[in-house]
């Protein structure tokens, strides 16, 4: 039976020989932030929740820790996760209409959601720290 002449087979692209870049990884620190929000709001709210029902005791220790030092730590967190994930959405939906699909375009407005989402962090926490006092 004749069978087909042996050829080495073309090896798929694995992450030791892939090479990163922005756009893809902006790409997948888009689905990465949209599922930090989706999660961490539902600790949040479940902590509060279960705070709120236990008294004033479990509610004063989930004040105590949403207002301290950690709290704001995670809040500058999720600030930071709201704006890459929606500066990338925007450059998401931008591509979406066939725009911006060069690599050169494509680097830029990955690099660009990444500056504008630590930019757009700062700003608002230097807005809360002006007019609330942090």
């Amino acid at each position: 039976m004749a069978g087909r002449p042996i050829s080495p087979r073309p090896l798929s692209p694995h992450m030791t020989i892939w090479k990163w870049q922005v756009h893809a990884i902006v790409s997948i620190l888009h689905r990465i932030t949209g599922n930090a929000m989706a999660l961490g709001a539902v600790v949040l709210f479940l902590w509060w929740l279960i705070a709120a029902a236990s008294g004033p005791d479990a509610y004063g220790v989930f004040g105590n820790v949403a207002t301290g030092w950690f709290g704001k730590l995670v809040g500058i967190g999720f600030t930071w996760v709201f704006f890459q994930h929606l500066f990338s959405g925007i450059r998401h939906l931008v591509m979406d209409t066939g725009e911006g699909l060069e690599i050169t375009t494509s680097k830029t407005l990955a690099t660009a959601t990444l500056v504008a989402s630590v930019m757009a962090t700062i700003l608002t926490w230097v807005a809360i720290y002006l007019y609330k006092g942090f």
